[in-house]
C-alpha cells in the first residue's frame, strides 16, 4: 500500500512514465533503486546537505547526486561564478577562454595531467580514452575492472548488454580488483591485442599488495595504455584523486563528478604524447566547452586549492563511518552489514543469510532511513556541507534503524515489515 507521506512522488511517477522510460533519465535515480510507494521518487529543491521531495519532506542527502556534489548543493561561491558567466553567455561560436583556464587548473592539480579535453559526462570521457588508446596502440581489445558508463565497449561485457553486438562485447575482458593474477591471465592470452587497461583505482576496497603498481607494470610490459577512471575519486579522495593518494600515475585519466560540484562536465587528461593523438582522433561535441560548467569548475578547483576540501571530506566521512561501525557492533549486525572503502566514498555491503536475501535487507534499510529523513542507497557520498548537526542526525538515524532491524531479524519478522516488494538487483556495477 502506498504511503501518503510520498503520495505526490508516487503520482508524479505515473505522469513521468508516460513520456520517459522508467520515469528517469538515469538508472541509478530511477524506481529501480527505491521502493515505489514508500520513498521519494522526485526532488524539487536542494540546499547545503539537504534535499526536499515533492511532498515537502526534507532529507539529509548521503547520495549527493551520485557523488557529483562535494561542496554541498547551491554552494554560494559556485553559484556566484555561474551567474557572472551567465550574463556573458553560455556558449559561443569560438572557444571561450575558460576552456584553457580550467584545463590549466587540472594540469596544476592532477599529477598525471599534461593536456586536457572536456566532455559532459563520465561515459563520454571513458569512451574517449578507449578510442584514443586504440588509435595510439593500433590494438582493439580492452581489460577493465569496475564501472565505466553506458558505452558499448564497456556495457557489452556486463549483464546489461542488450543492444550491443557480440563482436563488440568480445573485445572487452574483465579482471578482478586486488587479484593481479586475473589481469596476468588476460595478458598471457591476449597481450598483443590489449590496447588499454582501465580501472577505477579504488572503489569499495583499498589496493593490497601494491596492486596498482603491479597493474602499471603489466600494462607497461605489454605496451598497453593504463587508464584510471577517476570520475568519482578525482577531487574527492585528494585534490589530485586516487593517483595522488596512492602515488601511482596512469597514462590517461578520466574525471567527472567532482570537477564542478554538480554542473555537467567531464574530462580526459594525461600524457601529452598520447593526448596529442586527439588532434587526429575525432572526439568533438558542441557543448564540450559549455561555459557555465567551466565557470563552476574553475571556482571548485580553486576552492580545493585554498580550502583543502578533500581533507575535510575525509574527516566528515571518518566521523560517520567510525560511529556507524560501533552501531553495527552494538546491534549485533556484523553478520548482515559491513562497511568498506574510502572515508569520502564509503560502501554499505549487505550480506545475504539463510533467511534473508541482500535485496530484502537493503529494501528495509532504505525504507526506514527515508522515514528518519535520510536519503541513502549503498554508499556514503559525503559533502563539505555536512556539519556536526547533520552528522549527528545521520548517526541517530542509524541508531534507530539498525536497532529496529536487529529486533525484526531476531524475531524473523523483517519481511513482514516491508511496505513494498523487495527491490530487484539491476546488475553489479562494481
Amino acid at each position: 500500500m502506498d504511503n501518503p507521506r510520498y503520495q505526490k512522488s508516487t503520482d508524479f511517477l505515473l505522469r513521468a512514465e508516460k513520456s520517459i522510460p522508467l520515469g528517469s533519465q538515469t538508472f541509478s535515480k530511477s524506481k529501480t533503486q527505491y521502493p515505489v510507494g514508500n520513498s521519494p521518487l522526485f526532488i524539487c529543491k536542494a540546499r547545503g546537505s539537504k534535499v526536499w521531495d515533492l511532498d515537502g519532506n526534507r532529507y539529509v542527502d548521503l547520495v549527493n547526486s551520485l557523488a557529483a556534489i562535494t561542496l554541498g548543493y547551491n554552494n554560494k561561491e559556485v553559484v556566484a561564478s555561474v551567474k557572472r558567466q551567465l550574463k556573458k553567455g553560455t556558449i559561443f561560436s569560438l572557444p571561450g577562454t575558460l576552456e584553457a583556464e580550467v584545463a590549466e587548473l587540472i594540469v596544476d592539480t592532477v599529477p598525471s595531467a599534461e593536456l586536457v579535453r572536456f566532455a559532459k559526462n563520465g561515459s563520454d570521457a571513458t569512451s574517449a580514452a578507449i578510442r584514443l588508446s586504440r588509435a595510439y596502440t593500433g590494438r582493439s581489445e580492452i581489460a577493465f575492472c569496475g564501472y565505466h558508463g553506458w558505452a558499448d565497449w564497456y556495457i557489452g561485457a556486463t549483464t546489461m548488454n542488450k543492444g550491443v553486438p557480440e563482436s563488440v562485447s568480445q573485445l572487452t575482458h574483465r579482471f578482478v580488483y586486488n587479484k593481479i593474477e586475473t589481469l596476468e591471465k588476460i595478458f598471457e592470452e591476449r597481450g598483443k591485442n590489449i590496447a588499454a587497461v582501465i580501472l577505477e583505482p579504488m572503489n569499495s576496497e583499498y589496493p593490497k599488495n601494491n596492486f596498482l603498481q603491479e597493474v602499471k607494470k603489466l600494462a607497461n610490459r605489454f605496451n598497453a595504455i593504463l587508464i584510471f577512471d577517476e570520475t568519482i575519486t578525482g577531487y574527492r579522495y585528494a585534490i589530485g584523486g586516487a593517483q595522488e593518494e596512492f602515488g601511482v600515475l596512469p597514462d590517461l585519466t578520466t574525471l567527472g563528478k567532482g570537477i564542478a560540484n554538480g554542473y555537467p562536465i567531464s574530462a580526459i587528461t594525461g600524457n601529452k604524447v598520447i593526448m596529442k593523438e586527439m588532434e587526429k582522433v575525432f572526439f568533438s561535441g558542441t557543448f564540450g566547452g559549455e561555459l557555465l560548467s567551466l565557470a563552476a569548475a574553475k571556482t571548485v578547483i580553486q576552492m580545493h586549492q585554498s580550502l583543502d576540501v578533500t581533507s575535510k571530506l575525509r574527516f566528515i566521512g571518518d566521523e560517520i563511518a567510525l560511529k556507524l561501525q560501533e552501531i553495527i557492533i552494538e546491534n549485533e549486525m556484523t553478520e548482515y552489514l559491513e562497511i568498506s572503502g574510502h572515508p569520502t566514498w564509503k560502501f554499505l555491503n549487505w550480506k545475504s543469510t539463510e533467511n534473508y536475501a541482500t535485496n530484502v535487507l537493503k529494501t528495509y534499510f532504505i525504507q526506514e532511513m527515508l522515514a528518519e529523513g535520510i536519503l541513502v542507497l549503498s554508499t556514503h557520498n559525503v559533502s563539505l556541507a555536512m556539519n556536526e548537526k547533520i552528522i549527528k542526525q545521520i548517526i541517530v538515524g542509524y541508531e534507530k534503524v539498525l536497532a529496529r532491524m536487529n529486533r525484526h531479524l531476531k524475531r524473523s519478522t523483517l519481511l513482514e515489515q516491508l511496505k513494498s516488494d523487495p527491490l530487484k538487483p539491476l546488475f553489479a556495477i562494481r
